[in-house]
């Protein structure tokens, strides 16, 4: 095993499946067995959702909109996202613990980085949601806060890009996909794997950045494992 303990943050796109939005069942099976089949091998995951599938923030607020309120939105989004991949989960025999940044007793156990760390010790996969609990922060500070807190040896992020490129694969066959990056690079190139906060907390506090398209059959288990898989930011 390459990475033994790892924070993998999901996008919230990834739970809508071809489409980008809603949900897509057989999506979130498949990954809860991914999931499953790295924890068998002995590596110890925390998991942070967003909740671009149902709202995204600013993007998906009608004009003139709080900011604030666009943010608490989108917080709850992943809540969602989180119950939901914590049911998958559970059905696929794994025992989990859902924590929020956000105090929802009657669903979730607040965010305590201590317990967090025991749940970790005991061997449950622990989601976290709500991300940070403020606004104006995104889904990738609050990975990277995770990451950091966990003493995660990785933060791989899965997409449906197989990595990072120079510009938009979608958009220009032409473009060019890095193997590795050091920080650095990814900040001055304005590279939008994830956003720029979140790129120098893992730069300073030493947490390598794996970018991976998550559809792929055993992806995730293969960057555990040390496969040579997606993009490394280092």
């Amino acid at each position: 095993m390459h990475y033994r303990r790892v924070c993998i943050k999901l996008s919230g796109e990834v739970f809508g499946g071809k489409e980008g939005f809603g949900f897509d069942h057989a999506v979130i099976d498949s990954l809860s067995k991914q999931i499953k089949r790295i924890h068998e091998s002995g590596a110890e995951i925390g998991l942070i959702v967003g909740g671009g599938n149902i709202f995204r923030g600013t993007r998906s607020a009608p004009e003139g909109m709080d900011r604030v309120a666009a943010d608490h939105m989108g917080m709850l989004a992943t809540v969602i996202n989180a119950i939901l991949l914590q049911d998958a989960l559970e059905r696929n025999g794994l025992a989990t613990r859902l924590l929020t940044a956000i105090e929802m007793r009657a669903i979730a156990e607040p965010y305590i980085k201590r317990r967090m760390v025991r749940h970790i010790e005991k061997r449950r996969v622990v989601i976290f949601a709500a991300g940070t609990g403020n606004p104006f922060f995104t889904t990738d500070t609050a990975a990277a806060l995770r990451a950091s807190e966990m003493a995660a040896d990785v933060l791989i992020k899965g997409t449906k890009v197989d990595g990072v490129y120079d510009k938009d694969p979608a958009q220009y066959p032409d473009a060019e996909r890095f193997d590795r990056l050091s920080y650095q690079e990814v900040l001055s190139r304005d590279l939008k794997v994830m956003d720029a906060t979140a790129i120098a907390f893992c730069k300073d506090n030493s947490i390598p950045i794996l970018v991976l398209n998550i559809e792929r059959e055993n992806t995730l288990y293969d960057a555990v494992m040390g496969e040579t898989v997606g993009t490394v930011i280092a």
